[in-house]
């Protein structure tokens, strides 16, 4: 039996933080260790976190003296881990009782070297609102044809609470990037294995993946609240800019001369769509290179909001109206 280092970041997570210990304590597998880096907290975390320690001798708590932020936080426990396998946890979920042991089964069976699994969406109150957070964001048919670093490399579909890794592969993947709001730990510890490592996933939700107000992530588009497509059009530009911006400052991570070619390359074509108001007719093969992995709806609504957007326009206020 391999032993799994469990890796909570806390930050004021006294309101669902006792369900989200119970959940991890009360698994089948019971062979690990629970470290928990608590990130200055103001509230109650504390208080709890002590409670627990002393009913477990599993638990391992740090407490960060100055505000690390959520990614330097995990990366801090990243330095902690020992065992060969280790796992995320959010503070305000819940795991299935089997999480774990279902987890490591699949890393032992597949040799892989990361696997993640679905979610179950719930509300405050722990009622689901969505049985599939793959089928809710859309991904559920690109994991299950494609699954690996091209079809990652330009959207994220691995989230960091399911994740279970090889200890082996921290090395490569740090320090982690902490620039960004679009490119997390999660997006780029998998994209990093992914290049050159094997990444499995398990179908069946194996935690509940609670949303409420103070989700510091969570499950709703921004480019949902916006009211105008020119707003939209930036948003989408400006997320990938930044993108990109981090694969080049962290380049020398990338194995593969010609992803570093590439990701120069999208970078300017994101900064030239900004002056096309209109329309545009520059790398359309690079377009369909990037989003070659995507949905047809999802491609051709990008394609038609970064290069026609002329065009977009009239439709987007046609979809308004109706």
């Amino acid at each position: 039996m391999e032993k799994v280092d469990i890796l909570l970041a806390t930050f004021n997570g006294e309101r669902y933080l006792r369900d989200q210990l119970d959940s991890i304590l009360n698994q089948t597998y019971k062979d690990f260790r629970l470290l928990i880096s608590d990130d200055c907290s103001t509230d109650n975390t504390r208080v709890i976190l002590e409670e627990y320690k002393k009913k477990d001798n599993r638990i391992e708590i740090f407490y960060q003296e100055e505000n690390l932020g959520v990614v330097k936080n995990f990366e801090f426990l990243l330095k902690k881990v020992e065992n060969k396998f280790f796992m995320f946890a959010d503070q305000d979920d819940i795991w299935k009782e089997e999480k774990v042991e279902k987890s490591v089964n699949k890393m032992i069976e597949t040799n892989s070297d990361l696997v993640y699994s679905d979610l179950e969406v719930v509300n405050e109150k722990l009622e689901v609102t969505f049985k599939s957070y793959w089928k809710l964001k859309g991904i559920y048919n690109k994991i299950k044809k494609y699954n690996n670093f091209e079809s990652l490399y330009l959207n994220n579909f691995v989230t960091g609470c399911t994740i279970i890794a090889k200890k082996d592969w921290i090395e490569k993947v740090l320090p982690l990037p902490n620039k960004s709001k679009y490119v997390l730990h999660d997006y780029w510890i998998s994209l990093m294995i992914s290049e050159t490592g094997k990444i499995d996933y398990i179908e069946e939700p194996l935690m509940k993946y609670r949303q409420h107000k103070n989700n510091s992530i969570g499950s709703k588009k921004k480019s949902e609240e916006m009211q105008s497509l020119d707003e939209i059009r930036q948003l989408f530009i400006d997320v990938k800019k930044e993108h990109f911006t981090v694969f080049i400052e962290n380049e020398d991570k990338f194995t593969s001369d010609e992803i570093k070619k590439l990701n120069h390359r999208a970078y300017n074509y994101y900064e030239m769509l900004e002056s096309k108001k209109t329309i545009n007719f520059r790398e359309w093969g690079l377009f369909f290179k990037l989003y070659k992995y995507e949905e047809f709806k999802y491609k051709m609504e990008n394609f038609l909001i970064l290069n026609m957007p002329g065009i977009a326009r009239v439709l987007f206020k046609i979809v308004k109206k109706g």
